[in-house]
């Protein structure tokens, strides 16, 4: 092997094997090694061990070392096998760390654990990745939404302040008078005056410990879509109880700050919560963030579901809203709810705007997650 790849064997396999590969390492490269021991061989001495001071010195050489995607991973594996809750505990930790959405849901887990020393430096990472997704789903989420909503109020006898001028130029372009060097709007497109919410949204998140990266991007599609005028979300969170965190919309983080990661499920709880809230049935999409593993009473959970449906609910369950791969879920309640027509499948944060367009303008969400490739 030449010196690079033996340079790479060595610091993957740690200093056991510093006599067998005969490589001397630079001083940058030292200081690489003591960092990957201190994580991956933590049992042996030398580890970080539980001082804040290690652990502060630890997060300032990795971010020296490595990149930030390999920053975040690094500082991941530090707290799940090592139980480092020091990070987030402490201000210094906090203000050392790259911030990301996994953070965040692990400041939510220690939710009223955190000291208050250090909770307006927590708040600022949830803020600081808040407002990076913000920045980045706001957009999307808008547009498909607005424009499945534009579409379906859209009318062809508007007022001249309700045309839609972009659509009438395109439905008349037929129309154009090269001798006028203009078009005849023989057909005009409106919206039409929006006078209440066309649609109701009804978030009901599933906030057991296994939901925190989920719990997290439903807040922030809530935070957005109630800067929608024509539609009214609600959010409602539950474990063993519930708790609705719809007036926490405008600011999404108090409204994850208002969440609570652990405990139990109740399910049907949620659901029964929820169909007090709704009181536009044909026009109410419910939206159920959930594995689907009831900690309740399952009978009357499928019972309910069914209500929900009969009465003209849309349904969907999603169960899970994360990048994080195919989740764990009951199978039975999932084919229970199927069998209701109501369509049960995992979503990326990316893909969630069009579902959204598409469920609110009561297209077959079957058929939608059959074009984007997403099994049901």
């Amino acid at each position: 092997m030449d010196d690079n790849a033996v340079k790479r064997w060595r610091l993957v396999l740690g200093k056991e094997t510093q006599d067998e590969l005969e490589y001397t390492l630079t001083r940058e490269e030292a200081g690489i090694d003591r960092t990957l021991e201190a994580l991956y061989n933590s049992d042996r001495k030398g580890g970080l061990g539980a001082s804040s001071p290690n652990v502060a010195r630890w997060l300032g050489d990795i971010r020296e070392y490595f990149p930030a995607s390999v920053v975040k991973v690094m500082q991941q594996d530090a707290l799940k096998r090592l139980k480092l809750t020091s990070m987030l505990t402490e201000p210094e930790m906090l203000e050392t760390i790259v911030p990301d959405i996994q953070l965040v849901a692990n400041l939510m887990t220690l939710g009223k654990l955190i000291p208050e020393k250090t909770k307006a430096t927590a708040r600022e990472v949830v803020r600081k990745v808040v407002d990076q997704l913000m920045q980045k789903l706001a957009g999307p989420t808008q547009q498909a939404i607005t424009g499945s909503l534009n579409r379906a109020a859209r009318n062809k006898r508007p007022r001249h302040n309700e045309i839609n001028w972009h659509e009438t130029i395109r439905k008349n372009l037929k129309h154009y008078q090269p001798d006028y060097q203009t078009i005849i709007p023989e057909t005009k497109i409106g919206f039409g005056r929006k006078r209440k919410a066309l649609k109701d949204v009804v978030l009901c998140i599933d906030q057991s410990g296994s939901m925190g990266t989920s719990v997290i991007y439903s807040g922030i599609f809530g935070s957005v879509m109630a800067s929608i005028p024509a539609i009214a979300p609600k959010m409602v969170v539950f474990d063993t109880s519930v708790a609705d965190l719809t007036e926490e919309l405008s600011d999404p983080v108090d409204l994850l700050f208002g969440v609570q990661l652990g405990g139990g499920t109740d399910i049907h709880k949620a659901l029964s919560y929820c169909q007090q809230l709704i009181t536009r049935p044909l026009d109410t999409v419910l939206v159920l963030i959930s594995d689907l593993y009831e900690g309740g009473n399952e009978i009357e959970m499928r019972k309910r579901v069914a209500q929900l449906v009969d009465a003209g609910v849309q349904v969907i369950t999603l169960l899970a809203l994360n990048n994080d791969g195919a989740p764990f879920y009951d199978h039975k309640n999932a084919e229970f709810f199927a069998s209701l027509g109501v369509p049960v499948f995992a979503c990326t944060p990316d893909q969630f705007p069009d579902l959204m367009a598409a469920a609110l303008s009561k297209q077959d969400i079957a058929a939608w997650a059959g074009s984007h490739d997403i099994k049901i």
